[in-house]
């Protein structure tokens, strides 16, 4: 009797130890890894737990777990559809774990507390009243049915007709600032200029903010129609120098200028590339894939995995031209499913049917198409224009030995002896003194543009153009 008590005792303490540490899950846990911040909420329904998930910088919506799993102090969250798995121990008011991401794994502590929004410091973001004339413009693009963009026009006030930079976003919806991870480069590009007596035409990109039309599926020889219609507009003030219009393009807009100045080369009088392709799409994206592998720490058997892969994905691509979107999606898929067999076992549970198959759309979607298969060297070699092509060196996204290089050679077949071609130490993707120049870095980089940068481009401008 003593016994059958002594066990009932102890049952009756672990029941209610189990439902303690239950009752100590629920609730909002907060934390962070390589500086992007995550929360989980966490709930208990008649003993079954559930959870959701968000990354705030990301996005503000929750996703539901797949999985909740409570035992004792310890949980196991998972979210199938991004490989994600987080198992945490309970240790005080603290979770102590770890948080893994395909072949990705690092710790990841949860504090019991809501997500607090902190606005990061942004010391370079200009602030009202300013020294110069600021403009609510819009302008037509009658080539895509008449959209109507939406921009913001910045003229020196001391300065008559002044040479005037058109800013082209890189690649995704962009606003007329080129807002990231709370930074705003185009803005502050922008204040910079102009304060240095060039005027500046920055714009939401079609289908953003603002402005009308539809940016999905749209191409870079779409968006290059939308900077046509922006020196359209500028030809129509009377308050602007109409032969010293320039473009200004970071990333893909460094390669959108080009195909606009191949076509309008009597209404650009200059063109700046800031870290703007020199190479074919699939020649970008191979060693910028490698590289971003690389900067997470990511085993050299997986990544040889996924860039050989990648390599087969882009060639299938580049010599499928006549297909449709749609054929040329379910080909991938079949490639991509065959390949996945043979990957590492730590990749093996990343290729699930429905990574393929989000894979696959986008990389046989209209935009990847054009970008993977465009050659930027067809139109650089018909730049006669003053250029300033400029890359950080830690920059990965856009590397720059390779398209440095590749701009180099294109502008010496156009015979055009008015190129400065430079590679900036320190500098990342964006521009800011970087350490690494991972992607990790852009949100937690106070600086949002580098000043000497800034001054660099300014001061190439006026001597061209004062």
């Amino acid at each position: 009797m003593k016994t059958t008590l002594h066990i009932t005792f102890w049952i009756i303490v672990l029941l209610s130890s189990l439902v303690s540490n239950a009752q100590e899950f629920e609730g909002s846990w907060t934390g962070g890894i390589q500086g992007m911040p995550l929360v989980f909420e966490i709930s208990n329904t008649d003993g079954v737990y559930t959870a959701n998930m968000q990354s705030p910088m990301q996005s503000k919506s929750f996703l539901p777990m797949d999985t909740t799993t409570v035992q004792g102090n310890k949980i196991t969250l998972i979210l199938n559809a991004y490989k994600i798995k987080y198992a945490g121990e309970l240790k005080g008011d603290k979770v102590m774990g770890t948080f893994t991401q395909g072949s990705f794994s690092g710790e990841l502590n949860l504090e019991k507390k809501a997500y607090e929004e902190v606005k990061p410091n942004r010391p370079q973001e200009p602030k009202a009243p300013f020294p110069y004339k600021v403009e609510e413009v819009l302008f037509t693009n009658a080539k895509a049915n008449n959209i109507k963009l939406a921009g913001t026009l910045t003229l020196p006030s001391e300065v008559k007709n002044p040479p005037v930079a058109i800013l082209i976003s890189g690649s995704g919806p962009q606003d007329r600032n080129e807002e990231i991870v709370g930074h705003k480069p185009f803005l502050v590009l922008a204040d910079y200029l102009t304060r240095n007596g060039i005027a500046v035409l920055r714009y939401d990109d079609r289908g953003v903010a603002q402005s009308e039309g539809i940016h999905k599926d749209a191409t870079s020889a779409d968006f290059a129609t939308d900077v046509e219609a922006a020196v359209n507009y500028l030809n129509t003030r009377k308050d602007i120098n109409k032969k010293q219009i320039g473009l200004i393009g970071h990333s893909e807009g460094g390669l959108i200028a080009p195909i606009v100045i191949a076509n309008n080369k009597k209404e650009v009088a200059f063109f700046v590339s800031l870290a703007g392709p020199g190479l074919r799409g699939d020649q970008v994206l191979l060693p910028q894939m490698r590289k971003g592998a690389e900067l997470k720490g990511a085993p050299e058997k997986e990544v040889n995995f996924e860039i050989n892969l990648m390599d087969q994905v882009f060639q299938k691509i580049i010599v499928s031209k006549n297909a449709t979107n749609e054929d040329l999606q379910q080909e991938l898929k079949i490639m991509m499913t065959a390949a996945a067999t043979k990957a590492p076992d730590a990749l093996q549970a990343k290729y699930s049917e429905s990574y393929i198959t989000e894979v696959s759309k986008q990389f046989a979607g209209s935009w990847m198409r054009f970008f993977l298969t465009y050659d930027p060297a067809t139109n650089l070699e018909k730049v006669s224009c003053p250029v300033l092509a400029i890359n950080g060196s830690l920059d990965y996204q856009v590397i720059p030995e390779i398209n440095l290089s590749g701009m180099k050679s294109a502008f010496a077949k156009a015979g055009n002896k008015e190129v400065t071609l430079k590679t900036l130490p320190g500098l990342n993707h964006l521009f800011q003194n970087a350490t690494t120049g991972s992607g990790l870095e852009y949100e937690q980089i106070e600086e949002t543009f580098d000043p000497a940068t800034l001054q660099l481009i300014a001061s190439w401008i006026k001597e061209r153009f004062n």
